[in-house]
């Protein structure tokens, strides 16, 4: 979807296919027919943007076969969609059953991450519609943030400056402008907006900035004003957000709050958790670990990273931070000039609710995703941005 800014310049909606994971390029064009289509469909929209995940063999299938690329350019553009940014944070496995701290391997200390994003680089620059130069690029914000010493912040943005020279010949081979957002998530080494400042201050690469995730800024309580502010003052590109919302819980203390939390510790992903005390930011790495005893102080409120389908908060005594998206986006591109250009809705967790709510078949998942979209959409038009055909 593509929003004209009050300035004149296109601001691009997608939805990111990692809700529905798929290992091999033939999975991916099924993800083409099965719900990406549908969500299209069901929008009436004869165009659909679509943030494709694309985990380690079905990237490689595409940059080492031309044709396989060209292939699935033709797809997207049969089917009524297209591509301007690629979540490059999973490397493969997304949809195992158990996730967890898997999803941070590899890191940015090692070198598989850096040959696969450049990989990534070079199928979204194939991907693009003619009318777009640039596309965007999710990644691992460095590393979880056990076992990371100096020499490996040291190769990790060794390998940082790498990549940004790789883009730069990308561009010069194909008039493609690639960047790539750190993205910021609770436990990682880039926790925050604020800890990405130093790691890419001084890098003096324009191709290189943060992807600001709404449920990540919001489950460690950063106010978005203050903290876009800061990113702007240090002159740090926000090269993307995906909008999203966390789990809140107002009351943690109270016996109902944590019934209600506990229905939303599943086994798949990671829900870190945190909760902001006079001494600062306290947090678990998992949701049942906080349910646990005094494990995390229940004085004041806790956030879950537990995406939330947007349209649709969980019922009392929990709610979701969708608030903090709303907050955020004013400031991304309800300004005189967009923050950002490439806008993404990123709930994966569908089929982690609880059980009574969880889609029980692909059209209701299909109707799930157009919902939060269509909610998205709003948003933006309540900014002032202009829906275009």
């Amino acid at each position: 979807m593509r929003f004209r800014h009050p300035d004149g310049s296109t601001v691009h909606l997608a939805y990111c296919t990692n809700v529905h994971p798929a290992e091999t390029l033939d999975g991916v064009l099924a993800q083409l027919r099965d719900h990406c289509e549908p969500v299209r469909r069901r929008l009436g929209r004869d165009r659909l943007g679509i943030g494709l995940w694309l985990a380690k063999d079905a990237a490689h299938a595409l940059v080492s076969d031309p044709s396989a690329l060209r292939g699935l350019r033709t797809e997207l553009d049969r089917r009524g969609l297209e591509v301007v940014t690629l979540n490059g944070f999973p490397y493969e496995g997304f949809g195992a059953e158990e996730v967890k701290y898997r999803v941070y391997k590899p890191d940015w200390v090692d070198p598989e991450r850096l040959d696969h994003t450049t990989a990534l680089a070079r199928v979204l620059a194939g991907l693009l519609p003619d009318d777009v130069t640039e596309g965007s690029i999710s990644t691992l914000p460095l590393a979880w943030r056990t076992a990371y010493d100096d020499a490996r912040a040291e190769t990790a943005r060794a390998a940082l400056l790498t990549l940004a020279e790789r883009l730069d010949a990308l561009q010069e081979l194909t008039g493609r402008d690639i960047r790539i957002g750190l993205e910021p998530e609770p436990g990682c080494i880039v926790e925050t907006t604020a800890d990405a400042i130093a790691p890419l201050t001084g890098i003096g690469h324009d191709r290189l900035g943060i992807c600001v995730d709404t449920c990540h800024l919001a489950t460690s309580f950063e106010d978005p004003h203050t903290a876009l502010d800061a990113l702007a003052e240090a002159r740090v590109p926000v090269v993307k957000s995906q909008l999203s919302a966390a789990l809140h819980a107002e009351h943690p203390h109270l016996p109902d709050v944590r019934e209600a939390l506990a229905a939303f510790d599943e086994p798949r992903f990671l829900h870190q958790t945190r909760t902001a005390t006079a001494a600062g930011l306290r947090g678990t790495d998992d949701l049942d670990e906080a349910l646990k005893g005094d494990a995390l102080p229940d004085a004041s409120p806790w956030r879950a990273h537990f995406h939330v389908p947007l349209h649709a908060p969980p019922a009392a005594p929990l709610t979701s931070t969708l608030p903090v998206l709303k907050a955020a986006l004013t400031r991304l591109v309800g300004g005189p000039t967009p923050l950002t250009r490439h806008l993404e809705v990123e709930t994966y967790t569908w089929q982690a609710l609880p059980a009574e709510l969880r889609p029980r078949a692909r059209s209701q998942l299909a109707d799930g995703i157009a919902a939060e979209l269509t909610l998205a959409r709003d948003l933006l038009t309540d900014l002032g941005l202009k829906e275009l055909p």
